[in-house]
């Protein structure tokens, strides 16, 4: 016998690619042993057989007339099979071919003498095993016995790339409920520690609240009081962020009614807005039911992005407001530095940057505006935005008004 087993080229790599399938010693499967057995009875063979082929040996994924497992790779036709550039073999009389004629298979159980095999090609062309069928008498296939053959084993190979899909979803799945649950750890953890200070902060701010107002001190009575209602509007956000994290539906589907002027002064008061920075409000304090959490984040990123792009002497943004039966619909316009029409497409885009510095020469992470989208999206509304270099955007948003 040769013992000499041929190996294709890339071996390397058509390794690496059969190991990506995590099907070697994998359990019986229905859909497997149903095409075996359907090549079996087209090309009226005892024996048909799934081989996958590694580096020592040929193992049988699904098999008909045949007891064991596996073979010793020196023994394997179908590592023949593997190696031929047509993909496919077949040997009408195993006892008269010198490459097979002494081999054990031959020789003894399961006594072959037929041979025909199809490669099984990976979608990176990597042959990584056979369908093949044997028989212990002479036997030739034909044509559409071959082409059924060849139609059974893209069969094959559908059914192994749709285990390999279903593996790393299962993989990347598990992945985000670690990374979800770790996320969740940290902000919870986070947000504890900053309650405490905040508390502290509270504190210290009535303590002075109360010496001022004994002063007399009327100025430093406001600035105390600032300080106090910043604290406990934090304070209530920093309960938002620590309820979402045990629960992150209620971002979105915790809906309640506000008026929406109040609530637009209550979130510019949130932000540390320069001395030059000039906000008009809507003229009418209509009223909106949905949530708020997610629209005081909507509208925070959306502020903070105009008032950090913004070159002019005097930044200007104006928040429009109207409403129907169905929507409420937001314009927030400012007089910035603009965006280029070619960037309007991507810029709500995950992780996409315009690579320009801001006000206070930060850069852009690329999260504002792609979360601004995700919670409209959550919302059941929708963004647009218009814009000239130099001269300023206008970003217009519409959400369902519930009542």
């Amino acid at each position: 016998m040769n013992k000499i087993t041929p190996l294709p080229p890339f071996e390397s790599q058509r390794l690496a690619s059969l190991e990506s399938y995590r099907m070697m010693d994998t359990a019986p499967e229905a859909d497997f042993e149903e095409l075996v057995q359907l090549a079996s009875e087209i090309c009226g063979t005892p024996i048909a057989l799934i081989t996958l082929v590694d580096d020592t040996r040929q193992w049988f994924k699904s098999k008909v007339g045949l007891e064991v497992n596996q073979t010793p790779k020196e023994q394997a036709f179908c590592a023949h099979t593997i190696v031929d550039s047509s993909g496919f073999m077949q040997i009408k009389d195993a006892r008269t071919d010198l490459r097979f004629s002494d081999n054990p298979l031959v020789t003894a159980d399961p006594n072959i003498v037929f041979y025909a095999g199809v490669s099984l090609m990976s979608e990176d062309g990597m042959p990584l095993g056979t369908l093949c069928v044997i028989d212990r008498i002479p036997k030739e296939l034909s044509e559409k016995q071959l082409n059924a053959m060849k139609i059974l084993a893209k069969q094959v190979m559908a059914q192994m790339e749709l285990r390999k899909q279903l593996s790393g979803l299962k993989e990347l799945n598990k992945q985000l409920a670690e990374t979800n649950d770790f996320m969740q750890r940290f902000a919870t953890t986070a947000a504890h520690d900053i309650k405490n200070p905040l508390s502290n902060i509270s504190l210290s701010a009535e303590m002075l609240i109360r010496h001022l107002n004994k002063s007399g001190d009327e100025k430093g009575q406001k600035f105390a009081s600032t300080n106090l209602n910043s604290a406990k509007q934090l304070a209530k956000l920093v309960n938002d962020m620590l309820e979402y994290s045990l629960r992150p539906e209620i971002l979105t589907q915790n809906h309640q009614s506000f008026q929406i002027l109040t609530f637009l002064k209550k979130v510019t008061s949130m932000i540390t807005l320069p001395k030059n920075v000039e906000i008009s409000y809507p003229d009418k304090d209509l009223q909106l039911t949905t949530s708020e959490i997610a629209l005081q984040q909507l509208f925070i990123n959306l502020l903070t992005n105009a008032v950090r792009y913004n070159d002019k002497q005097t930044c200007c943004i104006k928040i429009m407001c109207t409403q129907t039966q169905t929507h409420t619909q937001f314009i927030v316009e400012d007089n910035g530095i603009g965006i280029a029409s070619k960037e309007l497409e991507r810029i709500f885009d995950r992780n996409v940057t315009l690579n320009n510095t801001d006000r206070f020469k930060q850069s852009s992470t690329g999260i504002g505006l792609h979360t601004v989208r995700f919670l409209l999206d959550k919302l059941g509304g929708s963004i647009s935005v218009e814009s000239e270099p130099t001269v300023g955007s206008r970003f217009t948003f519409t959400i369902p008004s519930q009542h």
